[in-house]
Formats: C-alpha cells, sequence, structure tokens
C-alpha cells in the first residue's frame, strides 16, 4: 500500500510542476543535448535500490526535485557490501527496486557502479554459463578467480585491505568480472554505468584496447537487453578521459568537485580552476559512442566520499582534504543556510567556468568523521523516516526550477546519427 501512495504522489507532483521544458528521450543512442538535460538533472543517491534507506521517501524527494539521473543506486564495493558472492540477492531487490523507480517517472536513469576493486570473496560466486559465451570462451563449471584478476606485478594488490585489491582491465579474468556485473546491473534496470577509476586498473593497457573491448561488450549487451537499448558509461579521468584511435571510450566524464579550503576562513572552502587535478577545462573531445562529435566531452563534478585525514576539521591535512575532510564530510559539517548557499555558488561556478561541466547534487552519501556522530548525508527534508536528513532538497528544487534549460554550447556538433 505504501508504494502505491507514493506512485500517487509523485504523479500529483508532477502533475503539479510547469512543463517540462527538457528533452529526455532516447534509444540505442544518446544526442548532446539530452545528455546534458540528464547530466543537469543527477543527484548522487548512493544504495538508492538496496534496503539502506526508506526507498518510498527517496521517491517523493526525488520527484519533488526532478531527478532525472540517481548516480550509485546500486554498486558492490567488496566486502564492504557483504562480499561480491551476495551480489545475487543485492541484484534481485535491485531489480524489483528499479520497477518502482521507473513506475513513478520511467525516463529516471538509474546508474550503477563497476569499482576499482575485487576481493577473495569473488571466489564464493559462480561465472553464469552466459558470461563465458558472451565472451567467445569455452563454458566451465567454476566460480571466479580473485588471483587472475590481478596485477602479475603484484601492484595494487591488498590497495584496499588485506585481500582486497585493484583488478587488472587487461586480464582475460578481469575482463569476465567487469561483463558479469555491467550485464547483471542492466537486467535489473540500471542504464548508465560509472567505471571507477579506471586509470588505476589499466596499468597494462597503455592503449586503452582492453578498456575498449570491455565498453564494447557492455553496449552489445545494453543494445539488446537495455530499457532504451543503451548504457551510458562513464569513470573519473584525472587526465581528460580516455580518448582511443579519436573516439571517446566514454559517454561522459566524471571527477570529484576538488575543493579548495580557505585557511584564513575558518571551515570555508571553494572551486579554482587549475586547483589540484580537477577536471575543469581538460575534459578530451572527439567521437562520442553516439556518433556525435565534441571539443570537450560533457562531464559531471560529485561531492566524493572518500574518509578523512589524522586530524579531521583541521587546515593544512594534505591537497585531497577539505579542512581534513572528503567532500561530502566538510559539506555536511557546514551549518544549514552555508550549505544551501553552497549549492548555489557551486552550481552556477560550475557552469560558469566551463560550460562542459554539471554538479550533480548530492542526495546520499556516506560520510567519515563526522562531528556529530552521522554517519550518512541526506538531501531530504527531515520526515518520519529519514529525521536527521540535511534540508537541501528545497534548495535543489528551487536551483532546479530556476534553469529551465540546458544550451548547447556547440552548435557546431553532429546530430545524433
Amino acid at each position: 500500500m505504501r508504494f502505491h501512495l507514493a506512485v500517487i504522489l509523485g504523479l500529483l507532483l508532477l502533475a503539479a510542476r510547469p512543463a517540462a521544458a527538457l528533452d529526455y528521450h532516447f534509444d540505442g543512442s544518446i544526442s548532446e543535448p539530452v545528455l546534458r538535460n540528464y547530466l543537469s538533472r543527477s543527484m548522487t543517491i548512493m544504495y538508492l535500490l538496496s534496503d539502506h534507506d526508506d526507498l518510498d521517501e527517496n521517491l517523493r524527494m526525488m520527484t519533488n526535485c526532478g531527478v532525472k539521473f540517481a548516480g550509485r543506486a546500486v554498486s558492490q564495493w567488496g566486502r564492504k557490501e557483504g562480499g561480491e558472492s551476495a551480489l545475487p540477492k543485492k541484484l534481485q531487490l535491485a531489480t524489483r527496486n528499479a520497477a518502482k523507480v521507473h513506475a513513478v517517472d520511467p525516463e529516471i536513469i538509474l546508474q550503477a557502479c563497476v569499482f576499482e576493486i575485487v576481493s577473495q570473496d569473488v571466489g564464493n560466486l559462480p561465472v553464469p554459463p552466459w558470461a563465458f559465451e558472451a565472451l567467445g570462451k569455452p563454458v566451465e563449471q567454476r566460480n571466479f578467480r580473485y588471483d587472475q584478476m590481478l596485477y602479475p606485478s603484484g601492484r595494487g594488490t591488498n590497495h584496499w585491505g588485506q585481500g582486497a585489491s585493484i583488478p587488472d582491465v587487461s586480464r582475460d579474468e578481469t575482463k569476465l568480472w567487469f561483463y558479469y556485473l555491467a550485464a547483471s546491473y542492466i537486467d535489473a534496470g540500471c542504464e548508465a554505468i560509472h567505471f571507477g577509476q579506471a586509470e588505476i586498473m589499466n596499468g597494462n593497457d597503455p592503449h586503452l584496447d582492453h578498456w575498449a573491448e570491455v565498453l564494447a561488450s557492455t553496449r552489445r549487451y545494453a543494445a539488446t537487453h537495455a530499457r532504451r537499448h543503451f548504457v551510458l558509461c562513464d569513470a573519473h579521468v584525472p587526465h581528460g578521459g580516455l580518448v582511443r584511435q579519436g573516439k571517446l571510450l566514454l559517454d561522459f566524464h566524471s571527477f570529484p568537485l576538488r575543493i579548495e579550503e580557505l585557511p584564513d576562513k575558518p571551515r570555508q572552502a571553494q572551486l579554482r580552476v587549475g586547483y589540484t587535478d580537477a577536471i575543469y577545462g581538460h575534459s578530451k573531445g572527439g567521437v562520442t559512442p553516439s556518433g556525435w562529435s565534441c571539443q570537450h566531452l560533457p562531464f559531471l563534478v560529485e561531492f566524493d566520499n572518500y574518509g578523512h585525514s589524522r586530524q579531521p576539521g583541521q587546515p593544512g591535512q594534505g591537497k585531497f582534504w577539505v579542512w581534513g575532510w572528503d567532500e561530502i564530510t566538510w559539506f555536511a559539517e557546514q551549518p544549514e543556510a552555508d550549505r544551501n548557499q553552497w549549492l548555489r555558488y557551486a552550481s552556477q561556478w560550475v557552469r560558469e567556468h566551463d560550460p562542459e561541466g554539471y554538479l550533480e547534487m548530492p542526495g546520499a552519501r556516506c560520510l567519515a568523521e563526522a562531528p556529530d556522530g552521522k554517519l550518512w548525508y541526506h538531501v531530504n527534508q527531515p520526515n518520519p523516516a529519514i529525521p536527521d536528513a540535511f534540508n537541501q532538497e528545497p534548495t535543489i528544487r528551487a536551483i532546479w526550477a530556476g534553469d529551465t534549460a540546458t544550451p548547447n554550447p556547440n552548435p557546431a556538433a553532429r546530430p545524433n546519427p
């Protein structure tokens, strides 16, 4: 009954909103204007498709704000999320929840993640016959092999803790694993896949041949199995993107915001072109997987989570720490009025300093050593389902309501074939 009420509420909210000015139609490929429209209404909602939060409440929030791209909705981060062997059960729930999301709004893109980690628990997960067959390999009755996904040199071994390592994309077992993940997420209803820190997995892939193979197999599966016969692929790209023989391997780029603390202004911070390895002005161009060309590929910047320094709350802890915290924890630590103002500032700053960039709004993300002991940031208005939410929902709704069009800054780009 609760879900039916959420559906009715969502439809009423949609009906109460002004007619949408943005086009979200795609099938088999995506045009640049439609891609930009989705990026302009993107929000990180970590674990949306799991049982982490109240789905009905998040559906209400998403409809109220106008979310069209839900980032990091389902993922697997080694043993911290139950281990790879827990994936089949997780995927069953994700499939049911994705159907509920799309019943409220069939245009929403749900993003899954194929991260830069594999743990020994993957050896407890059987390889399905269809994964062997799709990659042209003899079908075997066996589990995935952890040791055959790692760098032979030992690079990245135990990088994420004992028995949790960085996979080497050039290895056949890694490709088998990535294909299994991507196809499973597509079957669950996801139409976007974030491939994590792609550049730390390609140490043996100098010409990007292996990444091209992984992404091509993912796209082939999506062409016949995805909801709209297409999957949007992205990754964190500190060097501006993955380009092979003039062709972009990804549909859009993504990266952390790279927030610069202001030591002389307690707890304050800013964005700046050229700070550390920020992507502003550096997104590479070429021919996209959909066939249109661009000088610089559109990208998202997000409030990243990656932990805390040895002295959270203190300045000067390192160039990637913001007052000793990761980006989302620093943001959550600010007073409510300051959080609201910083969202307005950041969304405008990104568009003004790089027209290819879009701020991915924070919706739900884990925190690290937050001063009040909270473990999660939730954008929602406080409510019985999420009483300790941070209340940026009205601000995001207002920002997006005032942004009624997403102009194409590259009018010379070829139309979608």
